[in-house]
Formats: structure tokens, sequence, C-alpha cells
């Protein structure tokens, strides 16, 4: 996403590919009630082969009165029209605001019959997001100013899937557009009750709803003025059904309508690729979600998993980033434990996701953890803070499993020199940047999994928990700042974020540097921490590990006596 600004006119462009962007991501929803110290957060994998991952950095900005914000679609940088600016807008990073607003996404597609596109539509779902972020003082406000923008211009997109938080309160909120003839969208905003959790990646999870006929808490968009009455936990578009019954899609009775079964039915893919990212959260907080196995292998589409469960522990941000790193270890699609894996239990395979052979469709498992990750992020905000030192964007570049989640307060002024945009490109290599240093450190442990992913995790555990101990420390005296000078305050919490981002890329390099050196050329030299030992002669001392016994007896069952050493020499 590239930024410019003329003559008081924002020109978002948006060059992200087409169908990965924002078709492969993951979402986790966390309630205040629900995690370890009262903060709400959400999750955000943004999944694509071709995506550079930066931070995209917004200060706060002044218009005059008849600005115009130029829209391009996020996806290929089409230019789809012109909206009126606002006369002030909010500081962004990343996906948070300064008011500790921060939204996700994940793309389900929905009904092809609603793919075609109104082409006089000018709000796509990147803009969306990133519009929203730069006008909205909380959850509820963001679902006023997206869905009136949607109304008001119509929606460029396909079927999403929104997280948006506050400091205070977590929604999840579903969008689909009419198609071309109809202008606008059919959607579905609900609150999570505090103390649940909830989840989505690539497929529509909301089901029924109450209806404003039938509960005070739930109220159509043609009433959205009355969304900051805190009662309200249930917004929708009021045709939402009567859209679907005009199509032929739905019959039944109002109150048995189901948005995802209606505008997203469930498929094979929608169960194995996508809600099992949900499940693999769910099962690692709950007690229950075995019974959901087979829905998730796509097996039984009907068993459906709730929209949200009540974890049986608390939740914590670097609980948070782990999950968010999950390859379905543990169960029987654990991808380390197939042939796929090859010799070094590679939790990973390349894609295509489906393959075939002999006429017949096959699969790889899609797991949450995906090499293909441009950028991920934990969006943690804490009611108890000032808006500048209370919202906290763990953000990270690359594969989740191999990365390092940098602490990037929401007083931010300016973005690390390392995380930056126009630092690189997937097309232009730079020394300094994350995208790249994170990149090589990962691209090398996937040659020997098992071997050189236990030294990454060990370095990204400890310095995630380093970062964890620094932000306290930071907090505290951002505060006593802040009673004095809230100035000073941003300024210190922002000098923290930079410098740590920084720090953090370098320290990687170094890192990758020692990885190269200890496992090259299929070695492993001898270490103890990062020093190298020798054999007392200057000769480096080293390990040549093979490979497993399992592996040496598939390849003996594949090539019989074909490597095979005479009796008389083998030995």
């Amino acid at each position: 996403m590239k930024t410019y600004l003329s003559k008081s006119v924002l020109i978002i462009v948006f060059v992200f590919s087409s169908y990965l962007a924002g078709n492969a991501c993951t979402n986790f929803l966390v309630t205040k009630s629900a995690s370890t110290d009262g903060s709400t957060m959400i999750t955000y994998a943004a999944d694509s082969h071709v995506l550079y991952g930066e931070l995209y950095y917004r200060p706060a900005a002044d218009y005059p009165e008849g600005a115009m914000l130029d829209v391009y679609e996020w996806d290929t940088g089409k230019y789809l029209g012109q909206i009126p600016q606002v006369r002030h807008t909010y500081s962004v990073v990343g996906n948070m605001n300064e008011h500790q607003v921060s939204i996700g996404e994940t793309t389900y597609g929905g009904r092809e019959e609603l793919h075609e596109k109104d082409t006089n539509a000018i709000i796509d779902y990147g803009s969306l997001m990133y519009i929203t972020l730069q006008r909205a003082t909380s959850a509820r406000e963001a679902i006023k100013v997206m869905t009136t923008l949607v109304d008001r211009y119509g929606y460029y997109s396909t079927g999403e899937s929104f997280s948006i938080a506050d400091p205070n309160e977590v929604w999840i909120l579903e969008i689909i557009g009419k198609g071309p003839e109809d202008k606008g969208a059919v959607w579905v905003a609900r609150k999570i009750p505090d103390g649940y959790v909830s989840a989505h990646a690539n497929q529509a999870r909301i089901r029924t709803f109450p209806l404003a006929e039938n509960n005070d808490q739930s109220i159509k968009f043609s009433n959205i003025n009355e969304i900051f009455n805190p009662d309200v936990e249930t917004v929708y578009a009021d045709d939402v059904i009567s859209f679907a019954r005009d199509q032929g899609w739905y019959d039944g009775k109002d109150k048995n309508f189901s948005f995802s079964d209606t505008y997203a039915p469930m498929t094979f893919g929608g169960a194995r690729f996508c809600e099992v990212r949900v499940w693999s959260f769910f099962k690692d907080i709950h007690d229950n979600m075995g019974q959901y196995l087979d829905y998730v292998k796509g097996e039984d589409l009907d068993n459906r998993m709730p929209l949200w469960i009540k974890p049986n522990k608390k939740i914590s941000a670097r609980d948070m980033m782990n999950f968010m790193r999950d390859h379905l270890e543990g169960t029987e699609l654990d991808m380390r434990k197939d042939f796929g894996a090859g010799p070094f239990d590679r939790p990973y395979r390349w894609r295509p996701l489906t393959w075939e052979v002999e006429g017949e469709t096959y699969c790889n498992e899609r797991a949450t953890a995906t090499q293909q990750t441009g950028f991920s992020f934990v969006a943690q905000a804490r009611a108890w803070l000032p808006d500048p030192l209370g919202g906290i964007f763990w953000f990270s570049v690359d594969d989740a499993a191999s990365t390092v989640y940098t602490p990037l307060y929401a007083g931010l002024q300016k973005a690390p020199a390392t995380y930056k945009e126009g630092n690189g490109s997937m097309m232009e290599w730079s020394e300094n940047s994350a995208f790249w240093v994170f990149n090589q450190v990962s691209n090398l442990a996937y040659t020997r999994y098992n071997l050189i992913h236990p030294y990454i995790h060990d370095l990204q555990q400890e310095l995630e928990k380093r970062y964890s101990r620094y932000t306290s420390m930071v907090d505290q005296k951002a505060q006593e700042l802040y009673k004095d000078d809230k100035s000073k305050a941003v300024e210190f919490v922002s000098d923290f974020s930079v410098e740590n981002a920084n720090s953090l890329v370098h320290k990687w390099k170094r890192f990758y540097r020692f990885l190269f050196m200890k496992f090259m050329d299929g070695n492993v030299k001898i270490t103890e921490g990062r020093e190298f030992k020798t054999n007392g002669t200057g000769v480096v001392r080293l390990k040549q590990p093979g490979y497993s016994e399992e592996w040496y007896r598939k390849l003996i069952e594949e090539t019989g006596d074909k490597f095979k050493v005479p009796e008389d020499e083998g030995h």
C-alpha cells in the first residue's frame, strides 16, 4: 500500500495481489474478561505470496472544507472514484489508530453470483479498513463509518469478515456485495460477549442473529445512530433477509435466517482450509472441540462450530502470538507426520493447495502459520491507560512461526526505518528491510526444519518475553511523564517503539549469519551459545546427523536394494 499527499487530497494506492492478499488470512478475537490483564485483542495474518510485509503509518492530518479523497482498490490499485474527505483524520499505526481502534479482515468470497461487482461502487474492503481507522474513535463508530460508506458509495468487493476492536469491545462484521445490479451490500455485525472469544478465517461464520423486531439489543442500519446505545449488540442491513428472498436463496422464517449458510454456503474447502484454523485456536482454550474434528476435516459439514466460545483459561498477548504459529501440531492433521514433511519434519507444503493425480484431486492442509504471510499482528487495547500509551500494536513480518512480534505503541510518531513503506519491495532487495531479513531466516529453516527451527523458536520466545517486560517498564515511566507533559510521554513511547523495532531487525541479521554458518553444507557445527567450538587446534567441531532412521526405512521401501552395500564391505 502506497500513499501520496497532494493538495490536501489523500490518494491511497493499494498494490496487493488481487486474490491472495485477502483470500488467505486469519483473525482471532479476545474480549476483556477473556484476557489475562483486561485488554481486548485481535490478530490478523495478511497472507499472500506476493505481499511485501511493511508497516503502514499514517500521521493525523487536517484538511480544508471541500477536500476529496481518491480511492484506489487495495488489491489491484485500480482507481474507483472520489469521496469527501473529513476535516481531521486520526493517526494510524498499521491497523490500529490513535484511539486504540483496530481492524482486521479475512475474505470469504461467498456466492459466486455476487462476485461480479457494481462498477459504480467506490469502496473496496481494503479502503474500508484504512479509511475507517482514520475516522473512528470506537468500535461502534467504526461499524457506523464502514456501513455508511458502503451504503452511500457502494461496495466493490466480494464477501468479507472484519474484526473490529477498541479498549472495551470486540465486534465481528460480515458483509457481501449485491452484484452488479444492486448498490451497496448486505451485512450483519455482532458484538462478542465479554468473557468470550471468536475467530474467522476465510469462511463467513455469523449464522442466525436476534432480530430488531423481537430484541431491543438489535437494530437495523436505518437506525444506525442507535449503535452508540451500549445495550445494542447486533446491527444488520435492513434488507439482509429480503434480498436473499428476492434472489430465491431463502424461503424460511426470518428468525431462522442464517447469514453464513445463505450467502456463503459451507463447502469442503470452507471447512478443511478455513474453519480448521478457527478450530486450531479454539481447541487450545476449550476442552470439547474434539467433537468438531470431522467437521473441520470436511466430513460432516452440518456440525458447525459456534461463533464464539468461553475459554477455559485467560489469554495473554504472548498466547495470541503463539496461537498464530499453529501448524495443527498434535492433531491427526499434523503436517510433520506424513510423507510430505520430508526427512526434516517440515510442517509446510508448497502451493498449489490442491493437486491432481490420475484424475483424482487431493489437498494439502492449510494451517494458521504459513510461509506466504506478508505481515501479521496482535492488536492489544487497554482501557485503563491513555490511548497513546494503552494501545500496543504487536507487529511482525513474514511467517509468524519464524518471526518476532515487536511492540509499537499507538502513540507512534514515525515508522521504524526497517519496517517502513518504501524500504524494499517484492522486486527490490534492501539489506535493512525487516521483511527480507526475516525471510532469510525462515527460508533457511525450511531446508532442515527440525534441526534449525528450534533455535529460532528459542530466540523468538526469549525476545518476546523480554519485550513484554520492557512494555511493563515503559508503561510505568510513560504514565509518570503523562501526568506532567503528555507530549513527552508520547515521544517516549514512540522512541521506544522505533528503537526496539530497528534493534530487533539488526539482531535478526546477526542471527541469520550464525544459523547459516552453523548449518552450512548439511553439517551441524558444535556451538555453546553463539560461540563455535574447535578441537583445540583451531579446527571447528561438527556433527553430520544425516537423516532419521524412519526416513532411511522409507527410502529402502522405495528403492529396495539399490543402495545396499555388500556385507563384506559394509563395515
